[in-house]
């Protein structure tokens, strides 16, 4: 329950930050997450790939021609 009641404070306070912030600032949060999300998807693309391989780049335009 605490975990949960400390998580509702900080969206309340990440909610009145965003609220008084200017619109640059949001634009810059807004590439922030968009970064984050990239480097996520790369690292499961990347785990992925060691897990099940990969193709070579000719096998890959075979299979897509």
């Amino acid at each position: 329950m605490e975990t949960a009641t400390k998580r509702q404070s900080l969206l309340e306070l990440i909610n009145e930050y965003l609220h008084n912030a200017s619109e640059s600032t949001l634009e810059k949060v807004l590439e922030l997450l968009e970064d984050e999300e990239d480097i996520r998807d790369a690292r499961a693309e990347l785990l992925d790939a060691k897990i099940n391989g990969t193709v070579s780049w000719e096998e890959y335009k075979r299979e897509t021609a």
